[in-house]
């Protein structure tokens, strides 16, 4: 393994001119579909006092700016932050970030650039603006971004991106990935250790390529981790995006793909098992602009342990602009345990009939009796009845990174995760016994 030490740097100061942002970015995102460029829902304008405005109902419409000060600190009762615990990571959002660089390790693999670059360059901001004001601190608080540059040819070919230990001060992080026209490639980000950290994830498929983009979060039970990710996807061009969440105290990711060019396609998978005490959730947002755009959404969970909270919103847009659409998302949890919440929410808007197909579900359960009496008929114990059931519901996300090594770890990691599910399965049924 090489480690990639950046030169230092200065804490930027809390606001970001307006240069720093290029033209074609600031025209996409500055001002949502519903044109309230200038007048932001969700500011200052709007919030203080302004009781009589209509606040914001769909994702479209949302207002982007890079500028922290353009956002007021959420209270809760906001649409995007009503299900999230707002006091856990009230300093992510609105206190000061250590915006510096940090130690990342990969190893060395053809047709794959590491780099720190400062936030004038050009792909810094190529991707999309903050929504909310966790995201603008991040933007707010760096000076460099860490650069991942896909230019291979080879669907095979990995590359693993590691952190670890960014310690608990408050810390903010911007990473941009780019695939260039007609490259193959598969990008992992692995998170583990200690970490408050609140970040922006950019990410650019130029025509013709094919990138997967793996985020893996893994953190110590104290950890805590906002994470916005940004995807611009071009002209028949896919992306594959997988987000992991199995270890954190409060872990958010939101990530937003744009099918902004003809013949764009994505598939956006995700899988969470959420512990005691434990609040994992995921915002998804997949904005069909160009036509005969294709989306595939599918995240699956599951629960177990007292306060165990999962959030999964699932926002779909078809655009006026988008004929030929054919898109799908649905969202299935498992509850293993008493004491659990899942709140799924799937939400479709279609501004135009000439579409292929679109659709949604969601589903909320505990284990099919069925499913388990016919392997306990077969010899196998309840507890590994148990088990097999879970894996196998979660095996499909597993099976859809790519990659052999990451999907035999994460495939350990879940296990580890189910051993401990059995273990309170049993407990639970000594104690129903002994009350009987």
């Amino acid at each position: 393994m090489t480690s990639a030490t950046p030169a230092p740097t200065t804490v930027p100061e809390s606001t970001v001119p307006d240069s720093t942002v290029p033209e074609a970015a600031a025209a996409a995102f500055a001002a949502p579909a519903g044109g309230h460029r200038g007048e932001p829902v969700g500011s200052k304008s709007h919030t203080d006092g302004a009781w009589h405005e209509m606040p914001v109902q769909t994702r479209s419409e949302r207002y982007a700016s890079a500028d922290v000060g353009d956002f007021d600190d959420p209270s809760g009762h906001e649409v995007d932050w009503k299900l999230t615990p707002i006091k856990l990571v009230a300093d992510l959002i609105s206190g000061p970030l250590d915006g510096s660089p940090y130690d990342v390790t990969a190893s060395p693999v053809d047709g794959f650039t590491l780099s720190w670059i400062d936030r004038t360059d050009d792909r810094f901001g190529s991707a999309g603006l903050p929504e909310d004001k966790a995201s603008a601190n991040a933007w707010s608080s760096v000076d460099q971004a860490l650069a991942i540059d896909v230019t291979g040819e080879s669907p095979s070919a990995e590359f693993v991106v590691a952190r670890s230990g960014l310690g608990t001060v408050a810390r903010g992080a911007h990473t941009v990935i780019t695939a260039a026209a007609n490259s193959r490639g598969l990008v992992i980000l692995e998170n583990s250790g200690d970490a408050r950290l609140t970040e922006n994830v950019e990410i650019v498929v130029r025509d013709g390529a094919e990138l997967t983009v793996v985020s893996v979060q893994e953190w110590n039970d104290s950890a805590v981790h906002l994470a916005s990710h940004f995807a611009q996807v071009g002209r028949d061009a896919t992306l594959r995006h997988v987000v992991v969440s199995l270890g954190g105290s409060v872990v958010r990711v939101n990530p937003s793909i744009h099918l902004s060019s003809t013949g764009s396609n994505t598939e956006a998978y995700g899988l969470y098992f959420a512990d005691a005490g434990q609040h994992l959730e995921q915002r998804v947002y997949i904005d069909h602009e160009a036509e005969n755009s294709r989306s595939r959404v599918k995240y699956k969970g599951a629960l177990q342990g007292e306060g165990a909270h999962s959030v999964w919103v699932g926002d779909v847009l078809i655009r006026q602009t988008a004929n030929g659409t054919d898109s799908y998302e649905e969202n299935r949890n498992l509850v293993l345990s008493e004491g659990t919440r899942a709140d799924s929410i799937p939400n479709l808007e279609i501004e135009t009939g000439n579409i292929l197909g679109a659709g949604h579900a969601s589903s909320t359960g505990r284990f099919d009796d069925e499913q388990l009496f016919y392997l306990q008929s077969r010899g196998i114990s309840e507890e590994e009845a148990r088990r097999l059931v879970v894996r196998g519901f979660l095996a499909e996300i597993i099976q859809k990174i790519g990659s052999d090594a990451v999907e035999e770890r994460l495939t350990r990691a879940v296990e580890a995760e189910l051993v401990d599910a059995v273990a309170g399965f049993a407990a639970d049924g000594a104690a129903e016994g002994a009350v009987a």
